[in-house]
């Protein structure tokens, strides 16, 4: 996770493209998985997207007053969803499907884990329900606070917790599996 979004805060703030697109690289994946967890059409989270990213340029002035800018970016792709899904409720829009969702990448606490592990257990989180998979990424990779990730997604802290659990629980059995199976067997 960066640890500079203060300070590219500060460089758009004071009119830095390349601080801009920085942010951008950085945040359009997370704020897509969003998106597309409340339209649940690709297509319109990427416009969702590239709008917060617009009002996030427009607004360069106001971004002083921000506090927490990744929270902020949430906030605001929520919001805008929202809005869209009020404006186009009337159109039919299709379900989350796996090839929507980038894969989830862990950083491995030890060097211990192969590329075959990780390869697996990426499966095993693409495997979760898309709830679920959101609410872990947000909370694990993103490092939102429990309560942040149920305002934003408009859901209960508890089942930000059960999500989380969940998550945690299958991928456990995954690691467990697949430490107690011979490497052999790995690279069949």
């Amino acid at each position: 996770m960066r640890d500079d979004i203060p300070e590219l805060q500060n460089r758009i703030y004071n009119g830095d493209t390349k601080a801009f697109k920085e942010l951008y690289d950085y945040c359009c994946a997370p704020l897509l998985q969003v998106a597309l967890a409340i339209v649940h059409h690709r297509e319109m989270a990427e416009e969702i997207v590239a709008d917060v990213f617009i009002a996030v340029w427009r607004h360069k002035q106001d971004l002083r007053q921000v506090g927490n800018m990744k929270w902020y970016l949430y906030a605001t792709t929520r919001n805008i969803a929202l809005n869209y899904l009020r404006k186009y409720a009337h159109k039919k829009t299709q379900h989350l499907d796996e090839d929507c969702m980038p894969e989830y990448e862990i950083n491995p606490e030890s060097q211990l884990i192969s590329n075959e592990m990780m390869r697996q257990i990426n499966v095993a989180i693409s495997a979760l329900p898309p709830q679920c998979r959101l609410v872990f990424k947000l909370v694990k990779e993103d490092g939102l606070k429990y309560r942040e990730v149920a305002d934003l997604l408009n859901i209960s802290v508890k089942t930000v917790e059960n999500q989380v659990g969940i998550a945690l629980k299958k991928l456990a059995k995954v690691k467990a599996f697949l430490l107690a199976t011979p490497p052999a067997i790995h690279h069949q």
